[in-house]
């Protein structure tokens, strides 16, 4: 592992010079995150400096006399731009100089950057940037929810709602420990407490990195592999979707079709339906074929047990979500930051593993399209990118914003040929899956787009409309229509605070997924999946912030066994 030194400001205030830590780059220079970024022309996500702070790439401030010139750097390294550094940064002159300057147009900020940005300054120089101490945060929010898996039943885990604990699934790992969580509010507050430091702790370790942390991205693999591996084995934490997951796959098994039947109708007077949150006992499958296949193999294997049949499920998706740790430091110009921003990542862990969601599932599918993308144009690796989007469709039907993400550029650029190559093989994939339940299938997805929920501003319209008398049909109609609208609009502006000569194959996916959990009238924390799977190959920028901050306010407010859906409106 690369050794990190800490340089240390002589102003003892510490209103100068914040501490920076400083690593050998691969060009020998001492080169820092900052560094990397500026030779990038994008800004550290996180960071001061995103904020105007006034920290050079090489760690010193502006004022440091020891701090090379830009022509010497230049000449040393030829991936330094000869433009003064404040251009190839793409910061202000304050940011670069230290020196208030008036600002300009592009330059002025809203309140709520500002705020953020006082925020960032105030913590990122703070001891949470510090790798150990941001690891150690980490850990311990990832500690307090498995601490809730391993005590079930209680309000935030499976059937926590049955108070006498009857039908409460507890897997493996949650056996060896007794029910200790009483009175309830111990568990919510070690849950909303856990995510909370996993917020934290995340961004403490993007703070650390963009200071020159460079742990070895295979240890954080594997570190993450022994978190998941025990993550699989405890109660599901924060929703009930693994007990749909299972309901429906043990109706497939029994020969039924999820997607006309209920787990209400089947499951009457079995465990599988004691275990399903009461909001989900009449609604058929809502999921694509994909997703009933998976769910079917874990039933076969479960049989009559809602605990092995969930066990599998979780296992699975654990697996997923190690795949695609692997797949992005394989594949990724940045496998650190990519590392980062998923696997090591400790609020996705808690939400996608400790959650046991299908939108692992997902992600997988779209980092694998997205990667295919940054290829060379191929006919071959266009069809399989519709091949792939087409399968993540068939597993939620979210994975087409990804492949709308895709075709953007393609229409920008008129590239018809390439268009329609993974338009007809997505649409081929989709329509085969669908070919097996017929198109009846797709009712309960088109019934479910109708569904509303807090913090989704459109609940405030959906209970203005009830206020006013405005028919439900027209009201669903105006919602579905205009969220739809609102995303184009939201994700066009996320485009426009992301550096132009990034490429858009990259670029537009992360943006529109983005926009969608932003806009979306029925929205989870687990649905970030997609975004933060799309960043891992963002440049650095800005948005990092927010889609942090996006996730654990969605965690936060959401959290639960699956039994209460804060502001459900159907």
């Amino acid at each position: 592992m690369t050794q990190v030194s800490s340089v240390q400001p002589s102003d003892p205030t510490g209103a100068g010079t914040p501490p920076v830590h400083e690593t050998a780059g691969e060009n020998g220079h001492g080169a820092t995150a900052e560094a990397d970024a500026s030779s990038n022309g994008v800004t550290p996500e996180l960071s001061p400096e995103a904020n105007g702070h006034p920290t050079s790439a090489n760690g010193p401030t502006a004022t440091d006399p020891s701090r090379p010139a830009q022509a010497d750097l230049a000449k040393a390294d030829p991936t330094v731009a000869k433009e003064p550094a404040s251009l190839a940064n793409g910061t202000s002159a304050a940011a670069e100089t230290g020196v208030e300057v008036p600002a300009g147009p592009s330059d002025r900020v809203n309140p709520i950057e500002r705020l953020m940005s006082f925020t960032i300054r105030k913590l990122a120089w703070s001891r949470l940037s510090d790798p150990r101490v941001a690891v150690s945060v980490s850990a311990f929010g990832l500690l307090l929810g498995m601490i809730v898996g391993a005590f079930a039943p209680n309000p935030e885990t499976l059937n926590g709602g049955n108070t006498a604990g009857v039908g409460a699934v507890r897997l493996p790992l949650s056996h060896l420990f007794p029910n200790l969580l009483h009175p309830d509010a111990i568990a919510s507050t070690l849950l909303y407490t856990g995510d909370i430091c996993t917020c934290l702790g995340l961004a403490g370790m993007l703070w650390a990195h963009s200071q020159g942390w460079r742990p070895d991205p295979r240890r954080l693999l594997l570190a993450a592999t022994g978190v998941v591996a025990i993550m699989v084995c405890l109660t599901p934490v924060g929703s009930s979707d693994t007990a749909s997951y299972a309901a429906y796959g043990r109706i497939a098994a029994l020969g039924k079709n999820p997607y006309t039947a209920t787990p209400l109708d089947v499951l009457r007077n079995t465990r599988y339906l004691d275990v399903v949150g009461w909001l989900w006992r009449k609604q058929p499958s809502v999921y694509g074929p994909v997703a009933t296949w998976i769910q079917w193999f874990a039933a076969r294997i479960g049989g009559s047990s809602v605990e092995t049949t969930i066990w599998v499920l979780m296992i699975l998706n654990g697996l997923t979500f190690l795949g695609v740790g692997l797949l992005l430091l394989k594949t990724s110009k940045d496998p650190l930051r990519a590392t980062l921003f998923w696997t090591a990542n400790p609020v996705l862990i808690q939400q996608l593993v400790g959650g046991g969601h299908f939108d692992t599932f997902v992600a997988a599918a779209a980092i694998v399209a997205i990667q295919l993308a940054r290829r060379a144009p191929a006919l071959w690796s266009d069809i399989a990118i519709g091949l792939v989007i087409g399968l993540g469709c068939g597993i939620k039907i979210t994975a087409v914003l990804v492949g709308i993400g895709l075709a953007w550029p393609l229409l920008l650029r008129r590239d018809w040929r390439r268009l329609v190559t993974m338009a007809v093989s997505a649409l081929a994939v989709f329509g085969l899956e669908y070919s097996f339940y017929g198109l009846g299938s797709l009712k309960p997805l088109f019934n479910g787009s109708t569904w509303v929920s807090l913090p989704s501003p459109w609940w405030f319209v959906h209970s203005l409309g009830d206020v006013l008398g405005v028919p439900k049909g027209t009201l669903s109609l105006l919602i579905s229509v205009g969220w739809i609208i609102a995303m184009f609009i939201v994700a066009w502006f996320v485009l426009k605070r992301i550096s132009a000569d990034q490429p858009r194959e990259v670029v537009a996916p992360f943006a529109l997924t983005y926009a969608w959990v932003l806009v979306a009238p029925w929205i989870f924390a687990w649905y970030t999946a997609l975004p933060w799977v799309a960043l891992t190959q963002v440049p650095r920028n800005r948005m990092t912030r927010w889609l942090t901050i996006v996730t654990v306010l969605l965690a936060v407010w959401h959290s639960s066994g699956g039994w209460v859906v804060p502001g459900h409106t159907a």
